[in-house]
């Protein structure tokens, strides 16, 4: 669902300059989504009418001459901790929401299961967030899908990758990626963009070339179909522990578009040397749930050990901080308004 907020002239003047390069049935699908959100504009408050799209957020990080960031969540809680840290955008980790379920990242979680998990994501924050959407869960049709549904809840855009369903996580060892076909997997890219109403909804392209095996010509030949195709960014992904993969294919890519990368293997490398390269965004992919699950296990382990709460009171939080977290002030001042005086 759509909160009430502004749409930019911008993104009805998008509409008018690529209706004569989409489909009938795609221009019919979008003014109907801004005819919506017009009538949605009449109900609005002036202070919801400055606000940008989650959607133009994203985007415009993408396109920022700044290098961006953003941090992983894999619930409410998580986003809205990665909101008040003072990120401006969040990641969807499919690992970390497979993770946090019990279950592994090889799309054991059903894509409506992931969806719910954003949705309560996306209730709980104002920042965008870049769903980490594997392949797509099927083919196009599955993909496009997943896109109208990632709309319909305020989801900024999608991650899709270009390895075979179901997927196989990027950094195991030993294991094989088999790759999608470049033109099967750029036609995905497309009939993504054609299904979305909202022109600044992003479709990131990952490309697996380089965990596959391959080398930096693959590498490019895929990037450039896939933002040929209609990507709006493309995320180079390696699991080098130095950056080489990601230079070598910074400078032959000669900023034909956005990059996005994710330095979870070459953690070492310095900030500052990812944007002197040209790089758009980095995603911090994994490290909420990882810093939770090593928490978890020490508090829990302590708790068995000492048959007692003594030693592990002091270390983690409050339940206030957790009924802050839940924003239980909020309920308080509705019940104020809303319930009757007794």
């Amino acid at each position: 669902m759509f909160c009430c907020v502004h749409d930019s002239p911008s993104c009805f003047l998008g509409l008018q300059v690529t209706c004569s390069v989409l489909s009938e049935d795609v221009i019919r699908v979008r003014a109907s989504w801004l005819l919506k959100i017009g009538l949605r504009l009449m109900s609005c408050g002036p202070s919801n009418m400055d606000k940008p799209r989650k959607t133009t957020m994203l985007k415009n990080m993408l396109n920022s001459k700044e290098l961006e960031f953003i941090m992983e969540a894999h619930n409410g809680l998580s986003a809205r901790i990665v909101q008040e840290a003072g990120f401006k955008g969040i990641w969807g980790s499919g690992l970390s929401i497979s993770a946090s379920l019990g279950v592994r990242d090889s799309n054991e979680a059903s894509w409506t299961q992931v969806l719910e998990v954003v949705e309560f994501m996306s209730d709980a924050t104002d920042i965008p967030i870049l769903l980490d959407a594997d392949t797509g869960y099927g083919n196009f049709n599955n993909a496009r899908r997943l896109v109208r549904k990632l709309e319909d809840r305020g989801i900024a855009g999608a991650c899709l990758e270009d390895k075979l369903f179901p997927k196989t996580n990027s950094l195991l060892d030993d294991r094989k990626q088999p790759l999608a076909e470049i033109e099967e997997f750029a036609l995905k890219i497309k009939a993504c963009k054609d299904m979305q109403r909202d022109p600044d909804f992003c479709i990131v392209a990952r490309v697996e070339a380089f965990i596959a095996g391959w080398g930096l010509d693959e590498a490019l030949k895929r990037a450039e179909a896939y933002r040929n195709a209609g990507a709006d960014a493309i995320l180079m992904h390696s699991k080098k522990s130095d950056p080489s993969d990601i230079e070598a294919f910074m400078k032959a890519w000669n900023n034909q578009g956005p990059v996005v990368i994710v330095p979870t293997k070459y953690y070492t490398t310095p900030t500052q040397h990812f944007k002197d390269m040209g790089v758009s965004m980095v995603i911090w992919a994994n490290h909420n749930l990882r810093s939770s699950i090593k928490t978890m296990q020490e508090t829990t382990k302590q708790i068995f050990n000492d048959m007692s709460l003594v030693n592990v009171e002091k270390k983690i939080a409050t339940v206030k901080e957790v009924f802050r977290l839940q924003r239980d002030d909020e309920l308080v001042e509705a019940e104020k308004r809303y319930l009757p005086k007794s």
